[in-house]
């Protein structure tokens, strides 16, 4: 009796929403595939609709859509997605969302405030996605938010393998720091990928706004280039501190690595006024060109699609995901 391999889930379906296209592409011609057609609809009264142009029964899905600007928009377009697809009897559902909104709300750290990080959980299983992935959420533990299995990935050491490849020859007695003491443990792994020296710096947060104070280094800069390292750039207040505390203390060249840049406001024009000599960041978040004008020059923005390509390849093949990574 001959024994056939059995096959859990039909072919691999990619579907991009709106947030980002040019990623979803890349992805896709990555894995050789083509985008499913859908259609997205926006009333007059904002509602959402979302249409299949093709059959998703018994097929492996994979959702590409970021949660960033216009953050309700993009989250309830991706909710609306996976609930179309399940409902059109998927096999499996993955929600590929490169950056999760929501990710300083991960705790109750004063009376009377949600957990919304939780919440976004919460939705995205209910709208019926079987599985996630994302990359470099603000707080580790909003991977205990979900119950469904996931893939949480990090574009450090492709940053760091940048950085090795192509700048760090050129610099002077480098040193890595992190923007606060939070984000401690994982700027030290940037200074073991690159074999370097770590500072800190030690800042207090005032209010519930996006303001805050940076206070004191912790360890040694001057005469040092530097490169600033964080997960991501918002407003870019937290940076400008940072910047200035170096500068403050003697640093040369300042560089700076994040994962996502999040841009909100003028947060390159802030970022244009420093004395940065160049930006490393990642494709997580789609940047619009005129946000990008005042950088222009001085950016360099890694793509994550070759990565993200290889995880969902693995993801249908039940393959190792940790291999990749030696891990």
């Amino acid at each position: 009796m001959q024994h056939h391999e059995i096959k859990m889930y039909g072919e691999i379906k990619l579907y991009a929403g709106s947030g980002l296209p040019d990623l979803a592409q890349k992805i896709a011609d990555y894995l050789e595939q083509k985008l499913s057609p859908r259609e997205v609809i926006q009333f007059p009264n904002e509602n959402i609709f979302v249409k299949l142009n093709s059959s998703t029964r018994g097929q492996d899905v994979y959702v590409i859509q970021t949660t960033s600007s216009p953050v309700h928009y993009n989250l309830m377009e991706l909710l609306i997605m996976i609930q179309t697809i399940r409902l059109d009897s998927a096999a499996r559902i993955t929600a590929v969302v490169p950056y999760l909104c929501y990710g300083r709300s991960d705790k109750k750290d004063q009376p009377r405030v949600p957990i919304t990080a939780r919440l976004v959980a919460d939705m995205i299983e209910s709208a019926g996605a079987d599985r996630y992935m994302t990359f470099d959420p603000h707080a580790g533990q909003i991977q205990g938010f979900f119950s469904i299995p996931g893939d949480v990935l990090t574009a450090s050491h492709m940053i760091s393998n940048h950085i090795k490849a192509n700048m760090l020859g050129g610099m002077m007695n480098p040193v890595v720091v992190a923007t606060d003491l939070g984000f401690a443990k994982k700027g030290r792994n940037y200074a073991l990928d690159l074999n370097l020296p770590i500072a800190f710096i030690e800042k207090r947060r005032i209010g519930n706004d996006a303001k805050a104070e940076a206070l004191t280094l912790i360890g040694d800069v001057q005469g040092r280039d530097v490169i600033i390292v964080d997960d991501e750039v918002d407003t870019g207040g937290s940076i400008v501190q940072a910047v200035n505390v170096v500068k403050n203390n003697g640093a040369r060249d300042v560089y700076l690595a994040f994962i996502h840049p999040i841009f909100s406001k003028n947060a390159t024009e802030r970022l244009a006024a420093l004395p940065i000599k160049h930006i490393i960041t990642t494709d997580t978040v789609a940047i619009p060109e005129e946000k990008m004008k005042p950088l222009e020059g001085r950016v360099t923005i890694l793509s994550i699609a070759p990565m993200l390509g290889e995880v969902i390849r693995r993801a249908h093949e039940g393959r190792s995901v940790g291999e990749m990574f030696n891990e």
